[in-house]
């Protein structure tokens, strides 16, 4: 199956400095964020995602792109 990546809007690269270069995508259940200028990846594993979230937070609904 294809993997999906998005590019993030007016993000730029820690290394490299370019704005828009950054493209975010889903890979063994973890985020990355890879920079295609040059090559730079951030990763954050599902719990530490999920335990930066706000305790009071009111969810209305949950959106799943599929």
């Amino acid at each position: 199956m294809k993997q999906k990546k998005r590019f993030i809007a007016g993000a730029s690269c820690p290394e490299c400095q370019q704005m828009d270069t950054m493209m975010l995508y889903k890979e063994h259940d973890v985020e990355k964020v890879q920079c295609v200028q040059c090559g730079h990846i951030m990763t954050q594993p599902e719990n530490a995602v999920q335990a930066s979230t706000r305790q009071f937070e009111q969810v209305i609904g949950v959106f799943k792109a599929e």
